[in-house]
């Protein structure tokens, strides 16, 4: 499947909207995420289909939902700070072009370690980094 610029900018929104503060490789972790979710190699996966699929999907990434703050800034109401975003823009670019290697060993899902208390998900999980403020996992159940 080609990646179209509206995949770049859906992904690089995404990343601004779930990780902006992160370290660059923080960023790229997410990217890698989603980037496995996407060539999952399943048809017509349940994840949506390419990165703007994927992102947007419904309950996937808060913060695509409208109740979210970063909602207004992804969905362009409001601006997103210039160099945050070129950062944002620099991994989705690097993860898609496939420049860098994947620190996430192939993790399919992650959580913010400020939520209370971790996702339902992760009971069975294998935890794969922890990086920043991030947990990754791969073979949720």
């Amino acid at each position: 499947m080609p990646v179209t610029d509206k995949d770049r900018d859906i992904l690089a929104r995404t990343l601004w909207g779930e990780a902006r503060g992160e370290s660059l490789v923080g960023l790229i972790s997410v990217a890698w995420t989603i980037c496995n979710r996407v060539n999952d190699g399943k048809p017509k996966s349940w994840w949506g289909e390419g990165y703007a699929g994927v992102c947007q999907k419904p309950y996937q990434f808060s913060c695509w939902s409208k109740n979210d703050p970063n909602f207004a800034y992804l969905s362009g109401a409001k601006q997103i700070p210039f160099r945050e975003f070129a950062q944002a823009q620099i991994a989705a670019d690097q993860v898609m072009a496939g420049k860098v290697p994947d620190p996430t060993g192939g993790a399919t899902h992650y959580y913010a370690t400020t939520m209370p208390w971790p996702p339902a998900w992760v009971k069975g999980a294998k935890e794969t980094l922890k990086l920043g403020r991030h947990i990754f996992f791969k073979d949720v159940p």
